[in-house]
């Protein structure tokens, strides 16, 4: 069983994308029922206006994880107010790149020496984050079988004990084929009228608040 540290953390706002649908702290922005996976994540960039180039480089997952953060932290500038090391990310799922692997091996089937990069890994949606948002503390991806909100809350929690961050982009970000889902949590060691602390079971209330918008 993990170790729980005294929650001195709260979860002071989170963002949400599944089922074709977009929310931030519980409030639907924008839903739009009748497209793909992929064409709600395109129109969904263009609604935010993120103005952010490198999106369309990116592989599935890399473009749902950019575009929670950039829900997650509208009006916000985490690296100004904690300072660039300040700030981490900590992701899990449960499929790490495998959507963009199996697109990309179906468009090199019949090509012996395929002229293709494909941009992609779990890494890389941590990388397109903080290069985004100019943070350069701690972070990670983890991969496993589900959502682990005790695993989740211990590593944070560790991070804050060791005094490695002062705030924190944390939560679950997973795209295979129809089926996605990310919830993100901005994690910081202060409350609010309308934050929840940082502990495993307000991380799964949240979490299980995405479930009826999950698409596949």
């Amino acid at each position: 069983m993990p170790i729980h540290y005294c929650p001195l953390q709260h979860i002071t706002t989170y963002s949400t994308i599944s089922g074709n649908a977009a929310s931030k702290d519980g409030t639907v922005l924008f839903e739009e029922q009748s497209l793909s996976p992929q064409e709600f994540l395109l129109s969904l960039y263009k609604y935010l206006q993120a103005d952010y180039p490198k999106y369309y480089k990116m592989d599935n997952l890399c473009k749902l994880g950019f575009l929670a953060t950039e829900i997650l932290l509208q009006n916000r500038n985490v690296a100004e107010e904690y300072g660039k090391a300040g700030a981490g990310v900590v992701l899990s799922n449960a499929n790490a790149s495998l959507d963009a692997d199996i697109a990309y091996f179906e468009t090199v089937k019949n090509i012996p020496s395929p002229a293709q990069f494909v941009y992609t890994l779990p890494n890389i949606v941590i990388g397109e984050i903080s290069i985004r948002h100019g943070l350069k503390g701690e972070n990670a991806f983890f991969v496993s079988e589900d959502f682990d909100a005790a695993w989740l809350e211990f590593y944070v929690n560790d991070l804050f004990k060791r005094k490695t961050i002062d705030c924190c982009i944390a939560g679950w970000v997973d795209f295979l084929g129809g089926s996605y889902k990310a919830v993100l949590y901005l994690v910081e060691n202060r409350s609010t009228e309308r934050s929840l602390p940082w502990e495993t079971e307000h991380i799964n209330k949240i979490y299980e608040l995405a479930n009826g918008k999950v698409n596949g």
